[in-house]
């Protein structure tokens, strides 16, 4: 479990789990999700919660990951722009410790 921080005063936090981050990976959430400006703002929040909005009302099934993670992190009360931005740093670097996988799906050595 991982704790991010929200707000400038370090006040809020919300906790991010590694379900989170799985889901956020199997679904390519933070992908192409900040402009080149590389600025992270209320807008680019938005724009995450319209891309989930779409996956949850073009499924056929719903994903019990993904709503958690709309309930746990995207729409919760603390998500502002600076906890979107530490999600993606945190998202980095949980990603970086992945163990990475060959072609055959197997781990690569």
């Amino acid at each position: 479990m991982h704790n991010i921080v929200t707000n400038q005063s370090g006040t809020r936090s919300i906790t991010i789990t590694d379900s989170h981050l799985q889901t956020i990976e199997r679904y390519h959430l933070l992908d192409h999700l900040v402009d080149s400006n590389g600025i992270v703002d209320e807008s680019v929040l938005d724009k995450l919660k319209l891309t989930v909005r779409s996956l949850l009302s073009g499924s056929n099934s719903t994903d019990k990951d993904l709503l958690d993670l709309c309930f746990d992190v995207i729409y919760h009360n603390n998500m502002k722009a600076l906890g979107l931005s530490r999600l993606i740093a945190l998202y980095e670097t949980w990603r970086r410790n992945q163990p990475t996988e060959d072609h055959d799906g197997a781990p690569a050595e």
